[in-house]
């Protein structure tokens, strides 16, 4: 909270706010219905293949299941910029150790911020 409370405007601007609010939501997630959706999944065509032919999730699916904005303009371009920071990650002792190694307290630094940002892609988009 304390790295997204000093970094709110900047990803407010890049729409990156409601990618971390989704996933501070209480879902509990149900396994055997994602085991279930999977078994129909083909990566070849990215859709789920049924009897009747394949379907593909749509953006207003998007919306109606995470309220993710859709509609903007892309903003892709804001994200051109090179990484400051560099992180260490192999020797560090797994997840813990990578914790306590970047973890700060008082003002957020940018190599914070990428730390906080990795471990989030990682739990969240990567599921690593």
């Amino acid at each position: 909270m304390r790295v997204s409370d000093s970094n709110e405007v900047q990803w407010g601007e890049r729409k990156l706010d409601q990618c971390f609010r989704l996933s501070l939501a209480d879902m509990d997630r149900n396994e055997s219905l994602l085991i279930a959706a999977s078994y129909f999944w083909l990566d070849t065509l990215n859709a789920f293949v049924f009897g009747h032919g394949p379907a593909s999730p749509t953006l207003a699916d998007v919306l109606m299941l995470t309220g993710l904005d859709i509609s903007s303009a892309d903003t892709t371009h804001l994200f051109d910029t090179k990484p400051s920071a560099k992180v260490e990650t192999r020797s560090i002792g797994g997840w813990s150790g990578y914790i306590q190694k970047y973890r700060r307290t008082g003002p957020v630094n940018v190599k914070e911020q990428t730390t906080f940002l990795n471990m989030w892609l990682d739990n969240f988009v990567f599921y690593g």
